[in-house]
């Protein structure tokens, strides 16, 4: 067999493997060790280059950033810092028709800006969020709708474990991933929050609530109790953001800086013991060592495929087949979109860029904006079936029998359709992911 045909044959095994349920980092590297071995036709170069790539795709220092930003995450959860954000959302917005769904909208964003997992977003706000819309008559599938569809905010919004990985991946800077974000993050807040209110406003009998807002029974806070709610928030924001977008920090630094920050704050608020620290410590550990064991597998992944030849042979298939940079994105956004109803995000991009890179660099579009459109794409999957991890993990969340995975899939189809309109408007507009750089 020519190294095309194993390549090829190496890639069907490998969704094989991960449609039977292994592991994707163990199908990754083991369909990667046999397609070198048949490649080279020895063992030995195989076996060496395990070793080898195992060492080099996490030996940077620049791989501190993961545990960092995951360390924060979990100390902000613990920190109360959503609850706090939501509660204040809640009294500005609380006199607009669906003001309730909003201010999850305005929480999540603001949360998103300090913690980079959207599934801790999902998890956070169905415990917040869910009940007060639940108390004032919203339906469940608009409460847990809103909740899925904001979580997605936190991939998008810098940090975000996401932008990490594909910056590994794709070779450009993670501190240019955020940078970028921030626009198309602050974007799809704002249209979902427009979306809320046009339902709200013409069709009631999916959003419920009560016809004038969510102002009777909120129990109003004072300037300064609002102000002291928000400020660790704004401090976290501006020593991660700011240090970055100042020159102060590269992103290694400024996830060290967010987690000592986010440390102090949930010392501070008395939220943090010696059980629940450990704890922190151990999930964030069990995340640490989880992406890295996909960084690994995917680097493997990309070694065997460069020496296969199937990255080129694509490449060159799709540039003479006339498809054009606007085919290509078209095809690779709906492959995304496809993927994500079956597989997680992480895996999606560990599986499609090594594939999919060489053919945006030689459309020679820029993979910052690349990196955005694939993270919007990807996230879209987070709330479609069968698979929709957020939904997910808001089922598991709720303490609530007689809400169903269906009301909660349903409930987020709004808000998937609006995730696809801003996909739409980033690809017309490259702007909108680049102004910032």
């Amino acid at each position: 067999m020519s190294g095309l045909e194993i390549g090829f044959l190496t890639l069907a095994g490998m969704m094989l493997l991960i449609w039977l349920g292994l592991h994707v980092a163990v199908a990754l590297g083991l369909t990667s060790f046999i397609g070198v071995w048949l490649i080279k036709g020895d063992v030995g170069v195989a076996t060496s280059m395990l070793a080898q790539g195992a060492y080099d795709s996490i030996a940077s220092h620049i791989f501190g950033v993961v545990p960092l930003f995951v360390l924060m995450g979990f100390l902000v959860s613990i920190a109360d810092i959503g609850k706090d954000a939501f509660e204040v959302a809640n009294q500005g917005l609380r006199r607009l028709r669906g003001g309730l769904g909003i201010a999850t909208v305005v929480a999540n964003a603001i949360f998103a800006a300090i913690t980079g997992i959207s599934i801790a977003s999902a998890a956070v706000f169905t415990r917040v969020a869910v009940p007060e819309m639940l108390r004032y008559g919203y339906k469940p599938g608009f409460a847990t709708g809103v909740v899925a569809g904001s979580s997605v905010l936190g991939m998008l919004i810098p940090p975000s474990l996401l932008m990490i990985l594909y910056g590994f991946l794709a070779e450009v800077s993670v501190g240019s991933m955020f940078m970028a974000g921030i626009v198309p993050g602050l974007l799809l807040a704002v249209t979902y929050s427009v979306g809320i209110m046009l339902m709200a406003r013409f069709w009631p009998s999916y959003v419920g609530g009560r016809p004038d807002g969510d102002a009777a029974s909120v129990s109003l806070m004072g300037f300064g109790e609002m102000a002291l709610k928000l400020l660790p928030i704004l401090v976290l924001i501006a020593l991660v953001l700011g240090g970055i977008y100042a020159g102060f920090f590269t992103a290694t630094d400024a996830g060290a800086v967010g987690a000592a920050g986010a440390l102090l704050i949930a010392l501070f608020k008395r939220k943090l013991d010696r059980q629940k620290f450990w704890q922190v410590l151990v999930e964030t550990g069990h995340v640490t060592v989880a992406v890295s064991f996909l960084i690994i597998g995917a680097s493997l992944y990309t070694r065997m495929l460069a020496l296969s030849g199937v990255p080129q042979f694509l490449t060159e298939g799709i540039i003479d087949g006339g498809f054009g940079p606007f085919g290509f994105l078209l095809l690779y956004i709906l492959l995304i979109v496809v993927l994500g109803c079956f597989i997680d995000s992480s895996s999606i991009l560990l599986i499609v860029l090594p594939l999919m890179l060489p053919i945006a660099t030689g459309f020679d579009m820029n993979l910052i904006w690349f990196g955005i459109i694939t993270i919007v794409a990807v996230e879209i999957g987070l709330l479609t079936p069968p698979f929709g991890l957020s939904v997910f993990v808001i089922k598991s969340t709720l303490n609530n029998s007689q809400i169903t995975l269906r009301h909660i899939f349903v409930g987020a189809l709004p808000f998937a359709a609006i995730m696809l309109l801003t996909l739409i408007l980033l690809v017309m507009f490259p702007s909108l992911a680049l102004s910032l750089l």
